[in-house]
């Protein structure tokens, strides 16, 4: 089957906000304008295509990323039924929800552009800061769409100017709007200097006029910065513009794009979707200015036999396949499915397959693109595209695939730990079974959830990012797998760390008739630092480093066989599982083994793993263990005349007010306030403000406890005080 369309007319991107941006009702506009829909769902009505499960349209927030395929071609062109003017588009609408940030960081890497939604009343919000964030580390260029024009208290200026401040000095206008609030009517493109108005059905018919005199001095204002700012990107064009020649509409769309293409400019675009405007002219400018795959450097991968060979992909059907899974999702009509993105070469149903992450042999039984919740079945998928496998055993988030016989092993994607947990019990023995297959299926699909058991109750104890979080999770259980489950109090992941240096020795002797066990180990603890910034730097060979330890193998002259060092390893690992302070998880701790002895018959590899558990817990006991909680990045919308009674609200959680600023008529509180105060805050807040102000929170940093919390939070976990 020959690829249905050329590489360099598809473009991957995705939609991404702050919760109640707006995101889904513009993606939900997207889908009609493309013709993917006859009728645009509305989030208010529940009866969205993005939100497709029953608990998005219920509470009316995104929860999962889904993903759609359709086609465009650009709103002004004569013949739009012409398919060499088409351009495919596979789409990714993501949540904006904090304690769905997983699927946003997965999307970002597969990704090849996005769009950026705001809010016109709020400007950047706290969400939009971690997913821009996201988009810094994948290098994903972006276009911004200033929402909600027509909302009480949309300002474009002042949203214009929270980009600025808050993400990146690069956000240029390439529109402007007509009016604002009740006026909103339209807007001017900068590029081609023509006002666009949107009528007919749901703002099908868009029309092209003159810009209206009273904007005509604004537009000519802003235009010549856009033209200062482009032309920067193009000796020549720079050279022509000095010499008073301005540039034509082409040079100056050719220019933008490679500007935009190196992240060097993010054009800033404006509408509101919720009233049918502007929509079009965002798809357009996707076009225009985000990559294609051919517009990005080629794939970079290790040898899995070799970590020291580099290896690339280039984005053609000719290279050999390589794709990266990068979502599961459980289909109850289907089974699992897959989401993966091509890279490079092609891949058909039924063909056979190398997880390179796991060394297996995968068998692809069938192959779907994806319409949110409905499927199109394919024969073959090619580089460049996203699509779903069904029928791949043991495949995991962050899974390299590829031809078996050209072995790749594309980046992991890393995603942030768990802060909220919860205990959590079958409500019948029918439900026990039935609970440990919906706990697996859902933390396989969702790697920012974990589960784990309590070693002295046997409780299980599901973790996750947020209250929000947990509670989406118990209700799929019972929705999706039929689990009645009691739920415990949420509680706050809290970490363990060390604070100095210390040494610790354990000599493990046991002599009970016949062969005895002896290990003997010497090993030195201390803070984990940081890796240096140097993108060449490779750690030294006796060194291995995980997540948030390190482990320092110098042993010499065979003082202990090599054969026994990884149980060492495995055995201040253990240690560090079980915490030291509070029975917490220990972090961010670097052990060295720097000498021990071993004896030629009685020596085994769980004597030595012993020895390594009692020689960490003797380090810990010296190296001022200290218990660490997570501290949140708050941001309070509020009336003024509130402020007075929140920042001393905030005071009193062992907050730390950080500053506010004036946007859309409200006032932003900033403050870095610890989770474990912050549990039942909207409720608070609505209580304190008659529920006129509005709470955003994301985790920032985990951070030492004070003694006296420290002292609580032992007395809770039953530890004596004299650890």
């Amino acid at each position: 089957m020959a690829r249905a369309f050329p590489l360099e007319k598809l473009r991957n991107f995705g939609i991404v906000a702050h919760v109640d941006a707006g995101k889904t009702t513009t993606s939900e506009r997207v889908l009609f304008y493309t013709g993917m829909s006859h009728k645009i769902g509305e989030v208010h009505d529940g009866a969205t295509v993005t939100d497709w499960m029953e608990q998005e349209r219920e509470r009316g927030i995104t929860i999962t990323a889904a993903a759609i395929s359709c086609n465009w071609t650009k709103t002004m062109e004569e013949d739009r039924t012409n398919k060499s003017l088409m351009h495919t588009f596979n789409i990714i609408d993501t949540p904006g929800h904090i304690d769905f940030t997983a699927e946003v960081k997965r999307s970002m890497r597969v990704l090849d552009g996005a769009v950026v939604v705001f809010d016109g009343a709020a400007g950047v919000e706290p969400q939009t800061e971690t997913n821009w964030g996201y988009a810094d580390e994948a290098n994903v260029p972006r276009i911004c769409f200033i929402n909600k024009m027509d909302k009480l208290g949309a300002d474009f200026d002042a949203s214009v100017k929270s980009i600025h401040e808050r993400l990146s000095p690069k956000a240029v206008r390439i529109q402007l709007p007509i009016g604002a609030e009740d006026n909103m009517s339209g807007v001017v493109d900068l590029v081609t200097m023509k006002a666009y108005r949107f009528g007919g059905e749901m703002g099908m018919t868009v029309t092209e006029e003159e810009i209206p005199a009273d904007l005509q001095a604004d537009a000519e204002k802003w235009r010549g910065e856009l033209i200062e700012k482009v032309v920067e990107h193009d000796d020549e064009i720079m050279e022509a513009y000095l010499g008073g020649e301005e540039p034509t509409v082409e040079q100056l769309k050719a220019t933008l794009r490679k500007a935009v293409l190196a992240n060097e400019i993010f054009p800033v675009m404006t509408g509101t979707a919720l009233k049918n405007i502007g929509v079009q002219l965002v798809l357009d400018a996707v076009v225009d200015y985000l990559p294609s795959p051919l517009d990005l450097p080629p794939v970079h991968g290790t040898d899995p036999k070799d970590e020291e060979t580099e290896l690339e992909r280039k984005p053609t059907d000719e290279e050999p396949f390589c794709a990266l899974a990068f979502k599961l999702q459980d289909d109850k009509f289907v089974g699992q499915l897959a989401f993966f993105r091509v890279y490079s070469g092609t891949v058909k149903a039924g063909s056979y397959i190398l997880n390179a992450s796991t060394g297996n042999k995968e068998r692809v039984g069938r192959i779907v693109r994806l319409m949110a919740d409905k499927r199109e079945e394919v024969d073959e998928v090619y580089a460049g595209e996203i699509a779903a496998a069904v029928g791949i055993k043991e495949v995991k988030t962050s899974h390299t695939l590829c031809a078996e016989n050209a072995p790749i092993v594309l980046e992991q994607i890393t995603f942030p730990e768990p802060v909220v947990a919860v205990r959590v019990e079958p409500k019948t023995k029918n439900d026990q079974e039935k609970m440990s297959t919906a706990l697996k299926r859902l933390s396989d699909e969702d790697p920012t959830f974990k589960v784990s058991t309590d070693e002295e109750t046997l409780e299980t104890i599901i973790a996750g990012m947020g209250e929000l979080h947990l509670d989406i999770i118990v209700d799929r259980m019972k929705r999706e797998f039929g689990v009645e489950a009691n739920i415990g109090q949420p509680q706050v992941a809290y970490r363990e760390t060390i604070q100095r240096e210390a040494e610790g020795e354990e000599k493990y002797v046991k002599q009970s008739g016949g062969r005895g066990q002896y290990g003997h180990v010497k090993i030195r603890i201390k803070p984990l630092e940081a890796l240096p910034d140097d993108p060449d730097y490779k750690l030294p060979k006796n060194v291995t480093r995980e997540d948030h330890f390190e482990f320092v193998n110098n042993i010499k002259g065979g003082v202990i066989p090599q054969e026994y060092i990884p149980a060492v390893m495995k055995g201040c690992k253990e240690a560090m599982e079980r915490g030291f302070v509070a029975g917490y998880k220990m972090e961010d701790v670097s052990v060295e083994l720097y000498d021990g002895s071993y004896h030629d018959v009685d020596s085994s590899e769980i004597a030595f793993k012993l020895a390594g558990i009692n020689a960490f817990k003797k380090a810990a006991k010296l190296a001022n263990a200290v218990i660490l909680e997570p501290v949140m990045k708050v941001e309070v919308r509020t009336p003024e005349e509130y402020m007075g009674d929140i920042n001393g609200n905030i005071n009193s959680k062992r907050g730390m007010l950080e500053g506010t600023e004036e946007i859309g008529g409200k006032t932003i509180v900033h403050a870095k306030v610890p989770l474990s105060e912050m549990f039942g805050y909207t409720n608070t807040l609505r209580s304190m403000t008659q529920g006129r102000a509005s709470m955003t929170m994301e985790f920032d940093h985990y951070e030492v406890v004070p003694p006296n919390v420290s002292q609580e939070i032992k007395k809770a976990r039953g530890v004596s005080e004299d650890v």
